[in-house]
């Protein structure tokens, strides 16, 4: 498995890796005083840290992601709910497009807000379309942003989102089942968008395990994002 980034922007690692993994740290989940521990109990496999969520109080991503900088020189990738989750202290910004909905704040509001802080600081910033799919579960994302996850069966609807993402401009695909998800997301739809669509996909939502990480790596995930499991202590 890869797991090195070393000094590689972002984006080129996602278009260049074949196996990434994202440990996801929710800063409404954890403390600062927990970050030692959990930088300790990071699986050997693991490429980089995420960090977000989808109700975070104003300051805490900020926070965390600086005291996580302190324990690991793994790149820290911003994956934030909102403006206000905005921080200076990592290596690059997920700056995610909602296209799975329709909700005009989560597609280019929420952007716009961001755009003053980014401005100021020299981050690496990644166009990215965020779907919400099916995973079973009522998720914080789907009550925040008011939108509703598109359903497993619906590939075509899933790869012709992605594709117009892409006509967009958009350079990463996030698929999320959703935290905690009964449901992972189907590998016959990495699959499917593989054929169509060049750009890195990554997955996340009720992975449980790294074999299972390594089946979304063979049908073309470039990047798998494990929150729940490593919350929990149960990833294996």
């Amino acid at each position: 498995m890869q797991n090195s980034i070393d000094n590689q922007k972002i984006l080129k690692f996602l278009n260049t890796s074949t196996a990434g993994l994202a440990i996801l740290i929710d800063p409404d989940k954890e403390e600062v005083d927990d970050i030692p521990k959990l930088i300790k109990s990071l699986p050997v496999e693991t490429t980089c840290i995420l960090v977000g969520g989808s109700r975070v109080e104003p300051g805490k991503s900020d926070l965390i992601c600086k005291n996580i900088k302190l324990f690991t020189s793994l790149p820290v990738i911003l994956f934030p709910g909102d403006e206000k989750q905005l921080s200076s202290n990592v290596d690059a910004v997920l700056f995610l497009s909602l296209v799975s909905g329709r909700n005009p704040e989560f597609l280019i509001n929420q952007h716009v807000k961001a755009v003053p802080f980014l401005r100021k600081h020299a981050l690496e910033v990644i166009p990215t379309a965020y779907l919400l799919i099916d995973g079973e579960t009522r998720t914080a994302v789907r009550e925040v942003t008011q939108t509703q996850p598109i359903p497993q069966d619906s590939i075509q609807l899933i790869v012709d989102t992605c594709l117009a993402a892409k006509f967009l401009g958009m350079q990463l695909i996030y698929l999320e089942a959703g935290s905690g998800a009964q449901r992972p997301v189907d590998f016959n739809i990495i699959k499917r968008l593989k054929q169509e669509i060049d750009l890195p996909i990554m997955v996340g939502g009720g992975i449980k395990s790294l074999s299972l990480a390594n089946e979304y790596y063979k049908a073309g995930a470039r990047m798998v994002v494990v929150g729940t499991a490593f919350e929990q202590r149960i990833l294996k």
